[in-house]
């Protein structure tokens, strides 16, 4: 398995990029699943790989029971873990006006999903509505708290419009001041985007370029002229997350249990990419796993990147 420390020295050290999402300037030896050491000429696909039967997760596979393919061509997998290692994550919080009537529900369901998180995961809150306003302390980036996490919910008051692209990005942007390798957004939001400075297309290319993994859930009106269902599953399939529509925000407990069992529950799994002669910066990836008595198993990871970011960081 990865070692946290080694690990965390990576992202302390800095070499890691907002920009290169799952393009780590760090690579093991050859694996044995029980230890791993990084180098810092070695760049590495590091991928966040959840899988499911028809039921619920499936824990305990190992390397053997997947293949990884980028761009059709099989892949090695130099790094392997299947623990629960802690995650860098932010907590989005639409407070634009429209929310009023779904504030109290959103927030319990918010709390319980820290509650069940891992206890050194790193978190983050950020409120948005016309803009983009931390919860923490000015001078606090991440909590494991859950007292000081609650304040950081309960700060705002729902007014205004949604900037849910400024969110995401700001989101983004603070997932890779984190020391955990592993990062992942949780946006809960009731519509589309009527405040933002950034493009969708400027959103959607730091996501591509990301390590983060997305959890998006709407919560809509159904006269609600602005809603956009489609910008939250799409920002959850790029990245490799879920996106939740439940029928009212009083249902929201069971999905943000769930978000918060899922990102506990995935496998790392990590490769040496090889240089191409195309000049189509995405590269696809495919992920296929069996396990006997698993008929049928799920994978959800990211199905791509932008080989570019390793050109990116190579001049950084």
């Amino acid at each position: 398995m990865i070692r946290h420390s080694a690990i965390q020295r990576f992202w302390i050290s800095g070499v890691g990029s907002f920009f290169c999402w799952f393009v780590w300037q760090a690579a093991a030896q050859e694996p044995d699943e029980t230890a791993s050491t990084f180098r810092s000429d070695v760049r590495l696909v590091l991928l966040d790989v959840y899988v499911k039967d028809r039921e619920s997760a499936v824990l305990g596979l190992s390397k053997e029971n997947f293949v990884v393919r980028e761009d059709g061509r099989p892949q090695k997998i130099t790094v392997f873990d299947r623990n629960d290692l802690p995650v860098t994550v932010g907590i989005l919080v639409d407070e634009s006006r429209s929310m009023t009537s779904k504030r109290t529900d959103v927030l319990t369901a918010a709390q319980v999903f820290i509650e069940e998180s891992n206890k050194q995961d790193q978190i983050f809150i950020l409120n948005f509505n016309d803009t983009v306003r931390p919860g923490l302390p000015r001078n606090v980036l991440f909590s494991d708290s859950v007292e000081q996490l609650r304040s950081a919910l309960n700060l705002g008051l729902p007014e205004g419009r949604t900037a849910l692209r400024d969110a995401v990005v700001s989101g983004l942007k603070q997932l890779e001041l984190g020391q955990r390798a592993k990062k992942a957004l949780v946006v809960i939001s009731d519509g589309g985007d009527t405040a933002s400075t950034y493009t969708r297309k400027q959103m959607l290319d730091m996501v591509e370029r990301s390590i983060a993994t997305i959890y998006t859930i709407g919560l809509f009106d159904t006269d609600d002229p602005d809603r956009d269902p489609a910008i939250l599953r799409q920002l959850a399939r790029i990245s490799g997350g879920d996106a939740y529509f439940p029928p009212s925000s009083s249902v929201m407990i069971p999905v943000c249990r769930d978000i918060a069992k899922e990102i506990r529950t995935r496998y790392t799994i990590g490769y040496l990419p090889q240089a191409s002669s195309t000049t189509n910066p995405l590269r696809r990836i495919q992920i296929d796993v069996s396990a006997p008595g698993h008929p049928k198993l799920t994978v959800r990871a990211r199905t791509s990147y932008r080989y570019d970011a390793l050109e990116d960081l190579k001049h950084k």
